[in-house]
């Protein structure tokens, strides 16, 4: 089978331009090569069996997406990652992770690093489309439902954070038996709690808008929520800061960053499960 070579100017001038562009980088011909054809009937397909080569492609196309394996030889997806979220030039690009890795670490510390998606191989083929459907449709990003996302458990927990690699990031820890809301928009926050009974809200304390801090005496003031366990994410752990976030009405705060294990544990000591 034929070596993937560096993609030349020339080689891409002749490619159309009408559909939207995937680069999908990993070390195993094999893989390039299927998920290509899986693609190539919506997509502009560039494979890459490096990140030298990667970048050799970017030189010539800016793609729509990339999609990045985590184990290569000589430099990992997540040096990849972080070579292409530290230049001005690609870190608006979605990236997705595609990996056999599938250990909890891996897959947090992916999206924690900015990833828009992780799939795990083997995966369907309507999965990965779903994937990058997401990202590539009419708004340009996908946002994470509002919808439960989990397993329709009988508990609601609602995540706010403008940060949607963090909403990915916390939705993956919690645990599968949680019915998990989330949101980006934090002016959005007091009408789906009029919307929909949530048992428990897990709430950034810096967003643009409505802080964390705003938002907490707004919903101990609606109906039901008065006792509600409600979860600050902050990245400041000083006392006068935390004191505010309880004088609030916050039942208890988590400093950034932090472990999927601590965020269960004090999810089920508010919920005593």
């Amino acid at each position: 089978m034929k070596k993937f070579d560096f993609v030349s100017a020339s080689a891409l001038s002749g490619i159309s331009v009408n559909r939207k562009k995937i680069i999908y980088v990993d070390d195993v011909q094999v893989s390039l090569v299927s998920v290509k054809k899986r693609l190539q009937d919506r997509y502009e397909v560039y494979p890459a069996q490096s990140m030298i080569m990667l970048f050799n492609i970017l030189e010539n196309v800016m793609p729509d997406l990339i999609l990045l394996d985590v184990n290569m030889p000589g430099s990992d997806g997540f040096k990849v990652i972080r070579s292409l979220k530290n230049d001005d030039r690609y870190k608006d690009i979605p990236v997705i992770f595609l990996t056999g890795v599938n250990d909890k670490e891996s897959v947090m510390k992916g999206l924690g690093m900015g990833a828009a998606d992780y799939i795990v191989k083997p995966f369907e083929n309507a999965k990965l489309i779903e994937c990058i459907e997401k990202q590539l449709g009419p708004s340009g990003y996908g946002k994470p439902s509002e919808e439960g996302e989990k397993n329709n458990g009988e508990i609601s927990i609602l995540v706010v954070d403008d940060v949607l690699s963090t909403l990915k990031a916390i939705q993956f820890s919690l645990d599968s038996s949680f019915n998990v809301f989330t949101l980006s928009e934090s002016d959005r926050v007091i009408d789906l709690l009029n919307e929909k009974k949530i048992d428990l809200i897990i709430l950034d304390y810096l967003m643009p808008g409505l802080s964390g801090f705003d938002l907490l005496p707004m919903i101990r003031e609606l109906p039901g929520y008065k006792k509600t366990p409600i979860i600050i994410l902050t990245s400041e752990g000083t006392v006068s800061h935390l004191n505010e976030a309880v004088s609030l009405g916050a039942t208890d705060f988590m400093v950034k960053p932090f472990r999927s294990d601590e965020l269960n544990n004090k999810i089920a000591k508010h919920l005593k499960r």
